[in-house]
């Protein structure tokens, strides 16, 4: 469709720059913590921009913001660019072939989403310069999305505190607002110490803190059955004690990633796990520490906000994806099951169509969805200003995130095409706000009403410093 807005057009000129910064970073795939070359591409776009730019925000060396404008609301527009480990995959293939073995990888298509809020705020910030209108646009460069939770240490650093509304999107299979769910969840690394001896000669005298791991999973897996339907609890193993067999384990570390519905659930289940750890050092008379890592809320919903952006996909549609794109998509999905593809139409709530290859619709506000949630660090930004986030297809329908079916898509025209789509959703959802301050006003009473029942508590406490050195080893 041809563009109307003077925002999608702003949008439109910067399309090919934008598709050179998404192809970079995701060239660069950096994990949690270590997006030092990303974030330096991010930079270097903000200068080029004209934004003012704080950088290590929040003691987070690669968290950047950048912003433009003065007086007013200030809108921010969120992005991402850390990348999933052992994820790296060729671009433009649909067949399995690593990069590098065991290299990282954009799983998850977040070289696609930084850029695309970065093409969004920029477009916003010379529409705002064009009407002379008072406001402030913000990009936030955000690091460690994947189990980082950055933007919970963004947040309690009280980067938001000023901020009137917050706007996202992510990359998915079909096009539509995002809705509002996902698992609060807490990341909880349990050392155990014991006392080391040889496995044979004196048995007697060692105490295994492999031992005590081993029957702390057993107990978080038998609590699962007294546990909300959509409760998780996953763990792995950080230090298993060694490799030699005849030797005791004085020491070992797992980490328990705990999931529920909301922080009160969340919280009730931590405490539940904290005693399953006593019990097991109790029975192999080893002690046990504990040290939270990671931490992030549940998403609470703004529809004021929510209304705002579905205006702005039903005026753009989904993504103008044509012949040649459905070829290669069609490709990806011959590696992919049945199972998948049905997945992708439940998560929208939509009847199964095995021959769409790629998402040609925008979803409905109020739909029906099925399907488990993961969580977000999103969330907690959710908890301190309104916020929205759109979901845009850039990849077949069918394709599931944190695999490399996903990387392989990565650098493809239809995630190109999805990308710049998301950018001008953002920007149009964002221009509306300042020039309609009642939308605005709205959200923030909706917001403030959620918070008077059911008030913010930071998941991380406060002595928790961003795990820089915890993420970057793993």
């Amino acid at each position: 469709m041809k563009n109307t807005d003077r925002v999608w057009d702003l949008v439109d000129s910067r399309r090919e720059d934008y598709i050179g910064l998404s192809d970079r970073v995701f060239d660069l795939p950096e994990i949690a913590y270590t997006e030092f070359k990303s974030v330096a591409e991010h930079k270097k776009m903000l200068e080029q921009e004209g934004f003012r730019i704080t950088e290590g925000v929040a003691g987070i060396p690669t968290a950047i913001v950048g912003e433009a404008g003065d007086e007013g609301p200030v809108i921010a527009i969120l992005g991402e660019f850390d990348a999933l480990p052992e994820l790296g995959q060729v671009a433009g293939i649909a067949e399995h072939q690593p990069v590098e073995a065991g290299g990282p990888g954009h799983g998850c298509g977040h070289n696609l989403l930084g850029s695309a809020a970065l093409m969004a705020a920029s477009a916003v910030k010379d529409y705002l310069a064009e009407r002379g209108l008072k406001g402030r646009v913000r990009y936030y460069g955000c690091p460690a999305e994947e189990g980082g939770a950055a933007k919970t240490f963004m947040v309690r650093a009280g980067l938001f505190d000023d901020v009137d509304a917050a706007i996202s999107w992510h990359p998915a299979t079909f096009t539509g607002v995002n809705e509002a769910k996902s698992l609060a969840n807490t990341r909880i690394d349990f050392t155990f110490h014991g006392r080391a001896a040889h496995a044979a000669g004196a048995p007697e005298l060692g105490r295994s803190a492999l031992d005590a791991i081993e029957l702390m999973n057993v107990g978080v897996n038998y609590m699962r059955e007294h546990m909300p339907d959509d409760a998780r609890v996953h763990y792995a193993y950080l230090d298993a004690g060694g490799i030699a067999p005849n030797v005791v384990q004085s020491k070992a570390t797992v980490r328990q990633l705990v999931r529920a519905r909301n922080l009160k659930e969340l919280r009730d289940l931590i405490g539940r796990v904290h005693k399953i750890a006593e019990g097991a050092a109790l029975m192999t008379e080893t002690t046990v520490e504990s040290s939270v890592v990671s931490g992030v809320s549940n998403l609470l919903g703004n529809r004021p906000l929510e209304e705002s952006m579905q205006r702005n996909l039903d005026r753009l549609g989904a993504p103008d994806f044509d012949e040649t794109d459905r070829i290669f998509a069609n490709k990806i999905r011959e590696t992919l099951s049945e199972d998948n593809i049905h997945v992708s139409f439940r998560r929208i709530g939509a009847e199964v169509d095995p021959d769409l290859a790629l998402c040609d619709f925008v979803a409905p506000l109020d739909r029906k969805s099925e399907g488990g949630e993961g969580s977000t660090d999103v969330g907690d930004v959710s908890w301190a200003v309104p916020t929205v986030q759109a979901r845009v297809a850039t990849c077949a329908v069918g394709t599931p995130f944190h695999t490399w079916q996903l990387t392989a898509q990565g650098k493809a025209p239809a995630a190109h095409k999805g990308m710049v789509q998301a950018a001008k959703i953002m920007a149009g959802t964002a221009v509306d706000l300042f020039e309609d301050t009642g939308v605005l006003n709205q959200a923030v009473d909706a917001h403030k009403a959620t918070l008077a029942k059911d008030p913010y508590a930071c998941p991380i406490p406060e002595e928790v410093a961003p795990p820089l050195k915890a993420m970057s080893n793993q």
